[in-house]
């Protein structure tokens, strides 16, 4: 008799209740709903490190614009 099932009792066969089945799919939306928000936030992340490309990209043309313009009077004076 220990080796009883831990859902049958009294010989009748274990079955599913409302509660029991509305719980295990709330779970899965939950577990959906988390997948799908670390799927957002990577995607997310990609934007971000693409983003600081681009940016790093203009701070970089920025200064060398800076740089060209210093650098032009000095060239110009040169024979």
């Amino acid at each position: 008799m220990a080796e009883r099932d831990a859902g049958a009792r009294h010989g009748f066969e274990s079955f599913d209740c409302a509660p029991a089945l509305r719980l295990e799919a709330h779970e899965r939306v939950a577990r959906l709903q988390h997948d799908a928000l670390l799927h957002r936030l990577e995607k997310i992340e990609e934007a971000l490190t693409l983003l600081e490309r681009r940016l790093w990209l203009a701070v970089y043309g920025v200064v060398a614009a800076i740089l060209a313009q210093a650098f032009q009077p000095l060239l110009a004076a040169m024979p």
